[in-house]
């Protein structure tokens, strides 16, 4: 069994996958996109994304674009969003996915969307059906290998590394402002709101922080 993080670059080709793949990778109305959970039916791929950008405009791409089956838009704060987008596959993203969705090989969410227009995303399963399967995807999609790996490469989700205390802490550090620019709260507010001593309120935000951080970028 084997971990592999890769690049997908399609070297401007991206309209020619997929029209909303393109618009992902490449609009200057999307400036960070993250692929949270997906589903690939082979007639059908539904896929929510997280997204930094203009909503507006993305809601017209996708109503603009005849292989958008459906979809869904929901604000997350200032110049972020969800989309849920169920897409009719063109013959390219059948070529695309049908290797790294058969078989015993697990994606590992996110698909990252990068501002040089190119994706990374984590496959794991056994070796023979990794190698197949990166051999398979078609051109235009050129893959990198950036990582090899066990299990133990692979990044478990943030929210199982939490305790129930450090997860509260930032859920209440959220909703009062300590993480907005300009602060607006300290880290005594949150210990307020949690009914504990503010050291306490610290060392359970510095821990959190530790977590995703470490979890995020390791």
């Amino acid at each position: 069994m084997k971990h592999v993080r890769v690049r997908i670059t399609a070297d401007g080709r991206e309209d020619d996958i997929h029209p909303m793949y393109d618009v992902l990778a490449n609009a200057d109305f999307v400036d960070r996109a993250t692929a949270l959970q997906w589903n690939f039916t082979g007639d059908a791929l539904g896929i929510l994304h997280y997204i930094e950008g203009d909503i507006d405009a993305y809601r017209a791409a996708a109503e603009e674009t005849p292989e958008v089956l459906g979809y869904e838009l929901e604000p997350a704060g200032a110049d972020a969003f969800y989309a849920y987008i169920r897409d009719d596959t063109t013959d390219a993203i059948k070529r695309m996915f049908a290797p790294i969705t058969h078989g015993g090989l697990v994606g590992v969410p996110p698909i990252v969307y990068h501002e040089d227009g190119t994706v990374t995303l984590s496959l794991f399963g056994p070796n023979d059906e990794l190698q197949a399967a990166l051999d398979a995807i078609p051109n235009p999609v050129r893959i990198d290998i950036e990582e090899v790996g066990g299990l133990s490469a692979m990044a478990p989700a943030i929210e199982s590394r939490l305790s129930d205390r450090q997860r509260e802490a930032l859920t209440v550090a959220l909703d009062i402002g300590y993480y907005d620019v300009p602060r607006e709260a300290s880290h005594e507010d949150v210990a307020a709101e949690l009914g504990c001593a503010p050291s306490t309120a610290a060392e359970h935000l510095r821990k959190a922080e530790s977590t995703v951080l470490h979890t995020t970028f390791d």
